[in-house]
């Protein structure tokens, strides 16, 4: 019996058993605001898609320009097994567009509601299924499939709405997609409606949520709980204004609580959020949903002993479903006897002396804001025991010049050792440190080594102060704490970076 016992008393006797997922990251998600993606960053993200496994790439809007219109065809010709869809308004030039670039399925939407028909169309409801009618007619005619919406079909009269999806269902499209345009249902109005809808028309229904009220996935399951089996989402709910229905939370929702199957590959999620994070540019919060950085985190005290004991005493989801990483931090109010005894699970002994040195050491680092994960506590145990490796580092610095004008930014080359070899780069910064960092990373040659934190404080006063830098430095998932002490403040964010990336290859 499923775990979640109290949702089989309000199931729909509509709910599905599989969803098919219609995914439009390079389509809504790319209308977020501050995020333009090149053909080649929205090839590189379908080709990620249908990896992972979603069932429908909406790949853009194929008249917008001449570049959208190439990157949407080279998409919909590349033979992924996702199908591919094009936007079109209820407009000729749009159709024919979407139908040049070769799509799978063109997507015809029409605005329904009394606002829409007022103000943006200036046309009557008669006129509306009139429109609708001759452009399904004009795709359907040219041999192409319709994934038909009517816009803002949720500000709009049920009587009305039912008229337009029946005549849809009537003139054959694929499927009929229900918008929350502008986010305003509740989870039980949207299942209501959709409830309603599935009782008058047989063709499969897709749902399209927006977030403005932060109930994009919320309304989403609960329209798929009612019938509809295509939803909309985008990868880290990326969209307009508040963003779409999330995709990793309306799959893992759908597969956790509510039994429903996918085509996804779970397992690939957190590697498509990371990705689609790094094309955009555009970071999901640290607590956000199944792939924030928090989402499988947890502070010492009672939530780590009851992982430690039963992960499931505390987490929903096994992080490895997702593909990613489950982390044990220790904050600022643990104790030396907590510090102690974690230590020697990890197989380090250490005398209660040496667990308070340790344990200020972390409260020192928590007092900063800083959180200190499994991986942290080890490396500063080592640092204080004299542990450290005697292993020679994977990457070393042989050499570094840094070069700073006034009229334009700095400079940094470095030469390194990076695993017996000479690698030499030279970046520019929007300050010497970022420079120095830059160009090491460049040296090294890995795209995926990240910086993700980074502290400065002065152990001494005056301008020959001391500097100590507390940096993180993350991998695909993985990530550690290090530090750097210099009288020269480049060169301590120097030594840190390079201590942590050493950390982070030997991992």
């Amino acid at each position: 019996m499923n775990q979640f016992w109290y949702n089989k008393k309000v199931e729909h006797k509509g709910k599905p058993k599989k969803i098919q997922v219609f995914d439009t990251t390079l389509r809504d998600g790319e209308q977020t605001p501050g995020v333009t993606l090149t053909a080649e960053d929205k090839f590189e993200i379908a080709k990620a898609l249908s990896s992972l496994g979603v069932d429908f790439i909406e790949a853009g809007f194929p008249v917008s320009s001449e570049g959208e219109f190439k990157a949407v065809k080279h998409i919909a010709e590349a033979g992924f097994p996702a199908k591919s869809v094009g936007l079109s308004r209820c407009v000729e030039k749009d159709m024919d567009a979407a139908m040049n670039a070769n799509v799978d399925l063109v997507h015809i939407f029409i605005g329904t509601s009394p606002i829409h028909r007022k103000y943006k169309l200036k046309m009557s409801k008669q006129e509306i299924l009139d429109k609708a009618e001759y452009c399904i007619n004009y795709v359907k005619d040219q041999g192409f499939d319709v994934h038909f919406s009517p816009e803002d079909a949720c500000r709009t009269e049920l009587g009305f709405l039912k008229e337009v999806c029946v005549l849809a269902d009537e003139l054959k499209v694929a499927h009929i997609n229900i918008p929350d345009t502008v986010g305003v249902m509740a989870p039980a109005a949207m299942h209501w409606l959709m409830g309603e809808l599935v009782e008058v028309v047989k063709t499969p229904f897709a749902v399209h949520c927006h977030n403005d009220f932060g109930m994009a996935v919320a309304n989403t399951i609960s329209a798929v709980t009612a019938g509809a089996t295509i939803p909309h989402v985008t990868v880290n709910g990326l969209g307009e204004r508040a963003g779409n229905a999330d995709l990793e939370q309306v799959v893992m929702g759908c597969k956790l609580i509510q039994e429903i199957e996918s085509n996804i590959k779970t397992k690939k999620i957190y590697e498509t959020s990371k990705l689609v994070e790094r094309k955009t540019g555009i970071r999901v919060m640290p607590n956000f949903p199944i792939v924030g950085d928090n989402a499988f985190a947890h502070e010492s005290g009672v939530h780590v002993h009851g992982v430690l004991s039963k992960a499931s005493t505390y987490e929903a989801i096994d992080p490895k479903m997702v593909g990613a990483q489950r982390r044990l931090l220790v904050g600022k109010l643990v104790g030396s006897t907590g510090v102690r005894d974690k230590l020697k699970g990890m197989g380090i002994k250490v005398s209660q002396d040496q667990a308070r040195e340790i344990t200020n050491k972390v409260k020192d680092l928590g007092d900063k804001g800083k959180k200190v994960a499994e991986e942290d506590l080890k490396a500063i145990a080592e640092d204080l025991l004299g542990k450290t490796s005697k292993e020679k580092p994977l990457v070393e610095l042989k050499d570094m010049v840094l070069h700073a004008d006034f009229s334009k930014n700095p400079t940094a080359s470095v030469v390194l050792s990076v695993k017996g070899a000479d690698k030499s780069a030279r970046e520019e910064g929007v300050g010497p440190v970022d420079a120095t960092l830059n160009a090491i990373r460049s040296a090294i040659g890995d795209k995926d080594i990240q910086l993700d934190e980074y502290h400065l404080d002065a152990i001494t006063g005056g301008s020959d102060a001391l500097a100590d830098v507390t940096v993180r430095v993350s991998k695909n998932g993985a990530s550690t704490m290090a530090r750097g002490v210099h009288e020269d403040v480049v060169m301590a964010s120097v030594l840190a970076f390079i201590n942590g990336v050493n950390r982070i290859l030997k991992k």
